[in-house]
């Protein structure tokens, strides 16, 4: 059953309980006023009649009293007789036209007792409503006085009433169901449109269609919203994994034909003579050095690739949640490392620590040293030779602040909030050239994140980039 059905059936469902609570209630409360004010007005009658009681006779001769209210109420709806003590009615109003009310024995019996007795009597013709209390005269119960009345007209009233609840009931809660369908057809229309967009991209694999919303931005509308997001974070994740697999390919296709190409330049050299080698290579001792220069060569990219390997491993402990080490860590001392280690790469380049204020921080320190020497690496990568790269801590509010700057090529404004995802390469061409993988980045802001911490940047095009790591200093409780 569709939605739109169940919320149609809803709607019916609540009208069908709102209208049954509603005409019970209106019901009842017409029911019980319209009996309140026949039994007032019946009471009323009765109280003026025996108010007007004469005696006519002498007692003795039974009840023979004059009333001189009695036919005020000759005119329907109110009937009144008296009964004598023996129930023997001795009077009855004109419009009875000589009949009598329905006999009561017990309700009689019950008046003479001094009871103001209610009765509901239903006849062949009528239903009445008949009051019987005690006529007294001189302090002296000398009968009982009946008023009645019919009730048909309640009932008649009752009846249409029920009549136009249960007729006009059917028709709202069918009202009501149709406009409950009407209803969740608008409101579900978006989502129909989202559910064709997503068969359509299953169909199609286009990750770039998007869905057109044009209804205000209620919760369906934001709904769409979020969708498009979603499909442009998958179209996004998508490119990046096609990247990825450009690069990763690219990076291992390389190393791959240079030690394949080695490989075949020892083969064919284990095949000649020293003699021979000699005469093609130009000159004694040649065939040992280039069988050097090959291994190394081989060594070269076999290290390269193992880079590239245990950088894809360490993403994907990252985004498996892997659990880091935590431990005071001097970071002042870690950065000195870093510094030392990363004279060796300098090639021309001036590698300086400017200020190094002694910190502590809270973290595991291989992964920390890891964090600096990829934004080391990469700074010394694009800095040409006779430039600068500066190493500067320092403590701020809490925080351990690390900046290592660079006079280098300088990053592109456009490529700024791209440089830390993965795969993602500002000049590709310079980035296989220094062995880059487009990872290292990644890696940095991932062990930043992981500590509490995170990495700012800024870069102008032709001065230079500078990279902040900021990180939670260590409380004295750690």
């Amino acid at each position: 059953m569709s939605i739109r059905i169940r919320l149609g059936i809803l709607y019916g469902a609540v009208m069908a309980l709102v209208l049954v609570i509603l005409g019970t209630a209106l019901y009842y409360f017409l029911y019980f006023a319209l009996n309140a004010e026949v039994n007032r007005t019946m009471e009323q009658a009765a109280e003026r009649v025996a108010a007007s009681a004469r005696p006519a006779l002498m007692p003795q001769m039974g009840l023979v009293v004059g009333f001189l209210e009695f036919d005020v109420f000759a005119s329907p709806p109110i009937y009144v007789q008296a009964v004598n003590p023996q129930g023997i009615v001795r009077r009855t109003s004109s419009n009875l036209g000589g009949e009598t009310l329905p006999e009561l024995p017990d309700a009689i019996a019950a008046a003479l007792q001094g009871q103001t007795v209610w009765r509901d009597v239903h006849t062949p013709d009528a239903h009445l409503r008949i009051l019987s209390k005690p006529l007294v005269l001189g302090g002296e119960t000398i009968g009982v006085l009946q008023v009645g009345t019919s009730l048909n007209s309640i009932d008649r009233t009752l009846h249409r009433l029920l009549t136009i609840l249960g007729v006009g009931g059917i028709v709202a809660i069918i009202l009501s169901a149709g406009l409950g369908f009407f209803l969740a057809d608008r409101a579900l229309g978006p989502i129909d449109r989202i559910t064709q967009t997503a068969l359509e991209i299953t169909r199609t694999e286009d990750l770039s269609r998007r869905i057109q919303q044009v209804g205000p931005q209620d919760e369906v509308g934001r709904l769409a919203t979020t969708f498009n997001e979603m499909l442009e974070r998958i179209e996004r994740l998508f490119r990046t994994q096609k990247r990825f697999i450009a690069d990763v390919s690219h990076e291992l296709r390389t190393p791959l034909t240079v030690i394949r190409g080695n490989l075949d330049l020892l083969r064919r050299a284990s095949k000649v003579s020293e003699q021979d080698f000699s005469d093609v290579a130009g000159g004694d001792g040649r065939r040992q050095e280039m069988l050097e220069e090959s291994l190394a060569a081989m060594e070269r990219e076999a290290d390269r690739m193992a880079r590239l390997i245990n950088d894809l491993l360490l993403l994907a402990q990252a985004d498996a949640g892997v659990q880091l080490r935590h431990e005071l860590v001097e970071i002042d001392s870690l950065l000195l490392e870093v510094y030392r280690q990363g004279q060796a790469l300098a090639d021309g380049v001036n590698l300086r620590l400017t200020t190094q204020d002694r910190a502590v921080v809270t973290g595991d320190p291989d992964r920390l040293k890891q964090l600096l020497l990829n934004l080391v690496d990469n700074a010394l990568k694009y800095t040409p030779a006779g430039g600068r790269v500066s190493l500067g801590l320092a403590r701020e509010n809490g925080w351990v602040r690390i900046d290592i700057a660079d006079t280098g090529v300088g990053i592109p404004a456009e490529d700024l909030p791209h440089i830390f995802e993965r795969f993602y390469r500002v000049d590709k061409a310079r980035s296989r050239k220094h062995g880059g993988t487009g990872l290292g980045l990644s890696i940095a802001r991932w062990i930043a994140d992981v500590h509490g911490g995170h990495i700012d940047v800024e870069s102008e095009v032709g001065e230079g980039t500078t990279f902040t790591v900021w990180l939670p200093e260590a409380r004295a409780e750690d």
